[in-house]
């Protein structure tokens, strides 16, 4: 058995660029963008550190989250049994996911919901604060083809050039 965490986080250049240091004299500059166009991400972590990923820039809507649970089924062995621990949106409650679910069961992939209100509970959200915060350098958010580039670097290499400890 695995168990994974679930969620879905938004990557663009108009997000917080984190803090950085510079030589004097010497500052680090980087344009301000109003509007950027975003990529979505929708991961599946597990405790071992293995993430399995999809990525869109369309907006995160219920088929595309079921298209990334599908996805999960397809790479997962069919001998495994999977638990899927995701937050209450409102995408992951539609009639469509309800109907998916029994659909996953027979692939033995569980969904369980988190207390509402607690997304501290749910561990894949200190992935995307590492991503952004800690991983992805600040020269990533000088064009979206940059940011998309170093993004995917990141997100290949989770589990073995990143590593989060949960101990």
């Amino acid at each position: 058995m695995t168990l994974y965490y679930f969620d879905e986080s938004g990557f663009s250049q108009s997000s917080a660029v984190p803090y950085a240091w510079s030589p004097v004299g010497c500052p680090l500059e980087i344009p301000a963008y109003s509007r950027s166009q975003r990529l979505n991400v929708l991961g599946f972590l597990s405790r071992q550190g293995k993430l399995i990923y999809h990525s869109t820039t369309e907006t995160v809507t219920t088929e595309v989250v079921v298209e990334a649970f599908d996805q999960l089924v397809t790479q997962k062995s069919p001998d495994a049994f999977a638990i899927v621990v995701l937050d209450n949106a409102s995408i992951h409650r539609s009639a469509l996911f309800k109907r998916k679910r029994l659909e996953w069961l027979n692939h033995r992939v569980h969904v369980v919901y988190l207390s509402t209100y607690s997304p501290e509970l749910n561990l894949i959200e200190i992935l995307w604060r590492k991503i952004k915060y800690e991983w992805l350098p600040v020269t990533a958010y000088t064009s979206f083809q940059s940011l998309t580039q170093h993004l995917h670097e990141v997100l290949s290499g989770v589990g073995d050039e990143y590593r989060i400890s949960f101990t």
